[in-house]
């Protein structure tokens, strides 16, 4: 590692030598301006800190993520060869640099021309073939992803069904376009609501009309804050030391060293919202309609099988139009074989499974 790092201090003073020309009064103007030069200096930016020592020379050295800080990663350059890639993560084993696909598809069924049956199922078209870069939130698209190429979106009364997550912000938005959006609202990130256990924000009763929040064990909050955090409008609801100390559930409740418990809650709209979306969750209704989205995973593994996951070009621009050209792909398989009368696979043959059956024939 200090071969490595040795070695990374050699290449970030050739470097800079080379800005230092680059930008020196004798050199042409245009030499700054060309491509190659400025992600040579972003990436010198993002990734190494130039100082003075005691002795007053100039030492460059590696940026410290912690210490010196490093930009976030929507504007981070990734690879020299491709300026558009970026890191993303999914869990705790999943990392890829590249780009970030999302898929919309229609899943109507045909009506049934004969009473007391259902009607069969209608081509699974995909509407909408959306590409970002990696680092782009799920939730910060799904309000464009549904939306069909030719620019319509839903018609009001229309129902979209989202494979992930999404925030009460992106269901409100929907919902005010007159769109039911059928998803699952993120969970409760209080300590308490991660765990699993304890008294997360659901066991409170809040009364905005009051101004007050209301805990398990009928304690009234003291005070009744608006905030703005993360760019949002909140209400912090803290109650007194004189209640929460002698508590018999404080560890149930809060392990702040105040203390006392501070109840964190959006705006009166947005958290009626989530509390009547996460009850409908719990329904059987609600669960049957969210099946739906099982088709989007078939559609996501047919996808994969013709090149989704590999960007052939570089370029944000070129891998969007080879993704198009992917979606329309399925679409002509889908047609052919709705047309020939091959109905969908409903459920999923594992390889081990289909050496089985080989095998068996």
């Amino acid at each position: 590692q200090t071969k490595r790092d040795l070695l990374a201090g050699d290449y970030a003073t050739d470097a800079h030598a080379l800005l230092d020309a680059v930008y020196s009064p004798a050199a042409p103007v245009w030499l700054r301006e060309l491509a190659p030069v400025q992600a040579l200096r972003i990436v010198l930016l993002q990734n190494f800190v130039v100082a003075v020592d005691r002795q007053g020379r100039q030492v460059i050295r590696m940026r410290d993520a912690v210490g010196d800080g490093v930009p976030p990663a929507q504007g981070r350059l990734t690879s020299p060869y491709d300026l558009d890639t970026r890191w993303a993560a999914k869990g705790d084993d999943l990392f890829w640099n590249g780009y970030k696909v999302h898929i919309s598809e229609a899943c109507d069924a045909a009506p049934s021309t004969q009473p007391g049956r259902a009607g069969g199922d209608l081509p699974h078209i995909v509407t909408n073939i959306m590409t970002t870069d990696a680092a782009v939130p799920d939730a910060v698209v799904v309000n464009q992803v549904h939306e069909v190429l030719d620019g319509r979106g839903l018609a009001p009364g229309e129902h979209f069904v989202d494979s992930g997550y999404a925030s009460a912000d992106n269901v409100l938005a929907a919902r005010t376009a007159e769109i039911d959006l059928v998803t699952p609202l993120l969970g409760d990130t209080s300590v308490q609501g991660r765990a699993g256990a304890g008294y997360d924000r659901a066991a409170f009763v809040i009364d905005f009309d009051a101004r007050t929040a209301t805990c398990p064990q009928g304690k009234v909050s003291a005070t009744w804050n608006p905030v703005v955090q993360e760019r949002k409008a909140k209400i912090v609801a803290s109650f007194a030391r004189i209640d929460c100390i002698p508590c018999p559930a404080r560890a149930l409740c809060t392990t702040s060293k105040a203390r006392r418990r501070q109840l964190t809650v959006p705006q009166r709209e947005v958290h009626e919202l989530q509390t009547t979306a996460r009850a409908v969750q719990q329904t059987q209704h609600w669960r049957a309609r969210y099946a739906t989205r099982a088709g989007i995973e078939g559609t996501i593994d047919q996808a994969v099988d013709l090149g989704i996951r590999r960007a052939r070009y570089r370029g944000i621009d070129k891998t969007r139009l080879q993704h198009v050209f992917i979606a329309c792909a399925l679409n002509l398989i889908r047609l052919n074989a709705y047309w020939n009368h091959h109905p969908l696979d409903r459920t999923r043959t594992s390889h081990l499974g289909k050496l089985a059956l080989a095998l068996a024939t």
